[in-house]
């Protein structure tokens, strides 16, 4: 989310379950049973798959981010690579006005889940602790009006998206802090999308934002959303079937990562393949480079539903 029109920055629904098996159901498919006697009992086929299953790494999802609406004609192209696209509840930085609002019914219809987000204050926009107090009241309020009006469901997880990188200051802590609690007031669950990225502290101290608002934060239930786009870890611009996990992202219990933003971050990202000739990532179906885009993965294909 940044602003020359994409966010850096970046919840919706999905993921793997197993329904519980029956008793009667394993007599039916050769449960455990006796060999010899009571005390020797095989675990049935279904019981083994179950637990292999049970014991496989979480499946991965992509999704999609970016400022702007892709537009309605976009849609089918962009689903057939991606589960999830970012939603966004407010203006979006850099913008004037926000191009998604009404967007939810159409995006659902073609199998879209959701990242929901609220664009945040700046440091400089929470300088002392009043402003920063106020703030997080209003901005959750404002994000939490603006869900219910775009038709999501209480417990939605909404992101507020923080694009400044390092150690926050007292202020933004209280701002963040403000916000969750009033977010989880009016019945949502509050997500938070921020930098993944070490930052040199010097004498060989390194720390990430997402690091230093979890030690701050008072609120256990915040959703992580972080964004680290240096090859690697990052796989850079591709779609491949193998995706990453958001653990892999350097932050273990980021539940969405964002590893490619658009433009490429020449700092950040130099080692990184996949972006075209202009330094933007687009959808393989995308062969016009229409829509340039930041991607991620998540381990639900809606990120944003209610838990």
């Amino acid at each position: 989310m940044r602003m020359f029109g994409m966010f850096s920055s970046v919840f919706l629904l999905g993921g793997l379950s197993l329904a519980p098996i029956s008793q009667t159901r394993l007599a039916s498919e050769g449960g455990p049973y006796n060999t010899r006697s009571e005390s020797i009992r095989r675990p049935s086929a279904v019981a083994v798959k179950t637990a292999r299953l049970a014991d496989a790494p979480p499946q991965s999802f992509l999704g999609f981010d970016r400022n702007e609406y892709p537009g309605d004609g976009a849609l089918p192209s962009l689903r057939k690579s991606f589960s999830f696209a970012s939603y966004w509840l407010g203006v979006p930085p850099g913008s004037k006005g926000n191009s998604w609002t009404g967007k939810r019914a159409l995006l659902q219809s073609q199998g879209f889940g959701f990242l929901l987000l609220f664009n945040g204050r700046t440091s400089a926009q929470v300088r002392n602790p009043e402003l920063a107090e106020q703030a997080g009241l209003e901005d959750a309020q404002s994000a939490s009006a603006a869900a219910r009006q775009e038709g999501f469901p209480e417990g939605s997880v909404i992101f507020l998206d923080q694009e400044e990188g390092g150690r926050y200051s007292p202020e933004q802590h209280l701002y963040l802090h403000m916000w969750a609690e009033e977010l989880e007031k009016a019945h949502f669950r509050p997500g938070i999308y921020c930098s993944g990225i070490p930052v040199d502290e010097g004498g060989g101290s390194h720390i990430t934002t997402a690091e230093d608002i979890r030690a701050h934060i008072v609120d256990a239930s915040v959703v992580y959303w972080v964004y680290n786009d240096a090859c690697p870890p990052s796989p850079g611009c591709e779609t491949g079937k193998k995706l990453p996990a958001p653990s892999e992202s350097g932050v273990a219990y980021a539940e969405v990562w964002q590893f490619v933003r658009s433009p490429k971050e020449k700092k950040v990202a130099r080692h990184c393949r996949g972006y075209a000739s202009d330094g933007n990532c687009y959808a393989p179906a995308d062969t016009k480079h229409e829509w340039f885009l930041d991607m991620n993965v998540a381990t639900m294909t809606n990120p944003s539903a209610p838990r």
